[in-house]
């Protein structure tokens, strides 16, 4: 299952960098250690918390578990720090059943693909139906609920990488994925994504973190206010499955064009916000797509993406019965929101979308970047 399985001794060394001296080599290996401790067990072995530290005092702590993304703390505009994203305090809690991917890295297929069937060159895949007969991120099993092998690098980069076999949760093709989250000076956390296969394979990748810029402050986000780099959106049936087409957002609740409280249309949209945007932006470059800004604590968050969409989705299918959160809190419906970038969904089915199909000899690439800051 595991790639490089021989790698996850990072807490003991085995993966710092090489160094000419034997000092440089012990050097980094209290390094590795020090910034990474045990939380637990997953498929017989260790899961591991990482630490990213930058010199202006933002943190973001990382497990192996999921790739998952635990805390991302930052100051408010009276310096007072805070996690920024909903969370767990235990293992257990990213484990129970219902767990709704909190900071999860998602995969091999991020989002829904329609009635967990596709076609590729002339044969038919069948996937996971757990999703109102739809597969949903991956499947049963996906990148989000297995151990990935991870090698930190000093106090601001962390590698992680995994295998999913030929066959996984009915995928074809045994991909190769290397994700690298690197936490920069001024305060940003850049996700970064490569992925090879050996067959023809469908690959959406993406971070599933829930967003609160309140810290923990406001039990909703509905008071945040949205900004989305989008003129169009992908509208859904009643099972979010695009309908194919690419409607405008002006004029409707669906327009985050000029910056808008979440909470501001939502009442008129049927279950809330699940959709995804269609980004306004030169195909695979980097640039700014949305912006968070919580008015109360002053945090400000801007995201960029080289995806051609991002799924904004409101938290609606929380109902604060989740155990094991950070805290204790009670992460009611609406408490957190995900800026996912992404290729659209179902895109497997809908020849028209961007492509989404790796072939053997390309490697995929994606690169997001959340960046922090106070206005």
């Amino acid at each position: 299952m595991i790639s490089g399985a021989a790698l996850l001794g990072a807490c003991n060394g085995t993966n710092a960098p090489k160094e000419d001296s034997k000092t440089g080599a012990d050097t980094a290996a209290v390094i590795a250690t020090a910034a990474a401790h045990s939380y637990g067990q997953a498929d017989g072995q260790e899961v591991l918390q990482y630490t990213l530290r930058n010199a202006a005092g933002m943190e973001v702590k990382i497990l192996n578990y999921g790739g998952i993304v635990t805390d991302i703390i930052t100051p408010d505009k009276q310096g007072q720090k805070a996690n920024v994203v909903l969370s767990y305090d235990s293992l257990s809690g990213y484990q129970q059943k219902g767990q709704p991917y909190f900071g999860a890295l998602v995969g091999r297929y991020a989002n829904r693909i329609a009635n967990a069937k596709f076609k590729l060159d002339g044969k038919d895949y069948t996937l996971a139906a757990n999703d109102h007969g739809n597969t949903l991120h991956g499947g049963v099993k996906g990148f989000d609920k297995v151990v990935w092998a991870a090698t930190q690098a000093g106090d601001s980069s962390l590698q992680l990488e995994y295998t999913s076999k030929d066959g996984e949760e009915g995928y074809p093709g045994t991909m190769k994925a290397t994700v690298v989250y690197t936490l920069t000076p001024d305060n940003a956390l850049k996700i970064h994504y490569t992925a090879t296969t050996d067959k023809a394979t469908p690959v959406n990748l993406t971070n599933h973190s829930y967003f609160n810029l309140s810290g923990g402050k406001d039990s909703t986000i509905l008071n945040q206010e949205l900004e989305l780099k989008a003129s169009r959106y992908t509208p859904v049936n009643d099972k979010l499955i695009p309908t194919g087409k690419l409607a405008p957002v002006k004029g409707t609740m669906m327009d985050f064009t000029t910056p808008k409280k979440v909470g501001k249309d939502i009442a008129a949209v049927k279950g809330g916000y699940d959709h995804n945007f269609v980004l306004d932006k030169a195909a695979g470059s980097l640039e700014t797509v949305a912006t968070l800004y919580d008015p109360a604590s002053g945090r400000f968050m801007e995201m960029s993406t080289t995806e051609p969409g991002v799924q904004f989705y409101s938290g609606n299918f929380l109902d604060g019965t989740l155990s094991n959160t950070r805290g204790g809190q009670k992460y009611v419906q609406h408490a957190g929101l995900c800026l996912e970038a992404q290729h659209f969904p179902n895109s497997p089915n809908q020849p028209d979308f961007p492509n989404v199909i790796l072939k053997p000899g390309e490697t995929y690439q994606q690169t997001t970047v959340y960046k922090f800051s106070t206005k």
